[in-house]
């Protein structure tokens, strides 16, 4: 997708994503065959459930049908939201990615993973596991010693914010299998 349409689907989609409450994060048009797909990724400091996904989709059809900002030619569009081990690019990426692991490249090279314990407007407070039986230690990163920055998926995290949600997920599906 070349920068001027992307700037221009940006600027075309963006309001209406917005005033949904959430952050456009993403848009990328790829060729599939003869058909093309426009792929949008929002998010929120709160997520988006599906009923979110689903208002913002038919709105962006809608506008996307009375432009011809997509050309004549068919496009399926596919709205959601970022992957579990999405890259951390924006300040907001890392705020709610707190309390969450994160694998860090450093400019200097070197690699880090460490639990975002806090960010603020000039980087973050991290927690850097224990090795071999130590304690965690504490560290503080500045947002220009990171090269890049991917949170981690965690199967054993034991905390009172996973286990809730585990109870959650738990409820949820029992209510759509009844």
């Amino acid at each position: 997708m070349s920068s001027s349409q992307s700037e221009r689907l940006r600027e075309l989609l963006e309001p209406l994503v917005s005033s949904q409450g959430l952050d456009l994060e993403e848009i990328a048009v790829d060729a599939v065959g003869r058909r093309r797909v426009l792929r949008v990724v929002v998010d929120s400091d709160t997520g988006a459930d599906l009923d979110r996904i689903a208002d913002v989709s038919r709105s962006l059809s809608a506008k996307l049908d009375e432009t011809d900002a997509m050309g004549s030619g068919e496009y399926t569009l596919e709205v959601g939201t970022p992957g579990a081990e999405r890259p951390l690019t924006e300040h907001r990426h890392y705020v709610r990615a707190t309390g969450r692991l994160v694998s860090f490249r450093l400019t200097t090279g070197d690699e880090l993973t460490a639990r975002i314990l806090r960010a603020d407007g000039d980087g973050l407070d991290l927690e850097v596991p224990g090795v071999k039986g130590r304690k965690p230690t504490a560290r503080r990163l500045a947002f220009e010693e990171i090269g890049r920055a991917r949170v981690q998926v965690e199967f054993n995290r034991k905390d009172d914010k996973s286990a809730a949600h585990a109870a959650h997920d738990t409820n949820d599906e029992t209510e759509e299998e009844a």
